[in-house]
């Protein structure tokens, strides 16, 4: 199959950012995997932090968990008192992928994350890489994320993209479905070594 594909919009979280709250949780629960695992069903859940990308304040939603577990205030407070710290590095596979297409200059790329608007200017700050795009579209500044069509819808409208011709790479098979629905082409990304191989299906 012959694809004509003219723009690249990346994912960060996953792809090309390694960010995982666990750097701080491992180390408030002593290692164990079973508590912090509890914790993260039932307290700080990932629908929780998602309804922050969407748009949410972070000190509201911290408030309110807090009135809801009190028991757990010290620990709940950590979830963005100490967001930072969940921040890893650059994965340097897939940044080395980026800068390749940036530098070849045959294809426009940009970049779609769900990221609170309150923490993504310390992501702006962090990583260089970041401002190599022509464009990134923050979930939390748009009050929508993905795998939602309205984020989609946006991001196809503000970058005139045309979806048949523009390729979408996600380490979230939710957020690929979500894509796939309006006619964008998806890779469903694990590793650096293996987006090499795929965007060899496509480029």
């Amino acid at each position: 199959m012959n694809f004509n594909i003219k723009s690249i919009v990346f994912d960060l979280g996953g792809v090309l950012i390694d960010w995982n709250p666990n750097y701080v949780y491992e180390k408030v629960f002593n290692g164990d995997q079973h508590k912090m695992n509890w914790f993260y069903e039932n307290i700080c859940t990932m629908d929780w932090n998602e309804n922050q990308d969407a748009g949410y304040p972070l000190s509201k939603a911290t408030e309110e968990k807090v009135e809801e577990f009190p028991e757990f205030e010290d620990i709940i407070r950590m979830y963005y008192g100490r967001w930072e710290e969940m921040l890893g590095d650059q994965i340097q596979g897939t940044v080395d992928i980026l800068e390749k297409l940036i530098l070849d200059k045959k294809h426009n790329i940009y970049a779609l994350t769900n990221w609170s608007a309150e923490t993504f200017p310390k992501a702006l700050e962090k990583f260089e890489f970041l401002k190599w795009f022509e464009g990134i579209i923050v979930s939390g500044e748009e009050k929508t994320r993905k795998p939602f069509k309205k984020i989609y819808d946006i991001t196809i409208n503000r970058f005139n993209l045309e979806p048949s011709e523009t390729l979408f790479i996600d380490d979230n098979l939710r957020n690929i479905k979500g894509a796939k629905k309006i006619g964008i082409n998806t890779i469903h990304f694990s590793s650096p070594d293996k987006l090499k191989a795929e965007l060899n299906n496509y480029l």
